[in-house]
């Protein structure tokens, strides 16, 4: 049996900004009751961190929450632990009315960060990425360039991009693409 890969298998590239794998992550999507209190403490207990509000992430060291729609949430946990935390919320939530999957697999990872990091995605996502608009913790789904994805914002200016798998070496590309020296104000 193989050992799993990331899609990229570790590519970086580094410039003004830099453009990363962000290499293998457990993402579970999970679909249900945002409000219901049995669904927030399973949340809570399998990530750590609480159902975030509307177009928020709550996350800490890859693992958390992020709000995806008002009835899906993504749930980020390592990699190793997705099928048993997907068993776990199915037996926590069992007679209640939700969905949850395992789709790490489905799913890319990137790690845009530097100087050049807001304006490098400003020029892709239709997203007012301005400093006074979109602060660590703000998440959205968009489209960037011609493919859908979501993303939010860590400390330090740090954005972090999932997408599908089978268009992230196209992402990663044009996120570096977009970010190389004198095509950002950064040089």
């Amino acid at each position: 049996m193989s050992e799993p890969v990331s899609f990229l298998k570790g590519r970086v590239v580094a410039g003004c900004v830099t453009v990363a794998d962000a290499g293998l992550r457990g993402m579970i999507t999970l679909r249900g009751d945002l409000s219901a209190e049995n669904l927030r403490a399973v949340v809570k207990k399998v990530t750590g961190q609480a159902v975030p509000d509307t177009r928020k992430a709550n996350v800490t060291d890859h693992r958390g929450v992020v709000w995806m729609s008002p009835d899906k949430v993504l749930l980020l946990v390592p990699y190793g632990a997705a099928e048993a935390t997907v068993a776990a919320i199915e037996t926590a939530l069992s007679g209640s009315h939700f969905m949850a999957v395992n789709v790490s697999d489905a799913r890319a990872c990137l790690t845009l960060s530097g100087p050049g990091a807001r304006e490098t995605l400003a020029k892709i996502a239709p997203v007012d990425l301005h400093p006074d608009q979109f602060k660590p913790g703000d998440f959205r789904r968009s489209r960037l360039g011609q493919v859908a994805a979501a993303f939010w914002l860590e400390p330090g200016d740090v954005f972090q991009i999932v997408t599908f798998r089978s268009v992230g070496d196209y992402l990663f590309d044009l996120l570096h693409a977009s970010g190389e020296a004198g095509s950002v104000g950064v040089y």
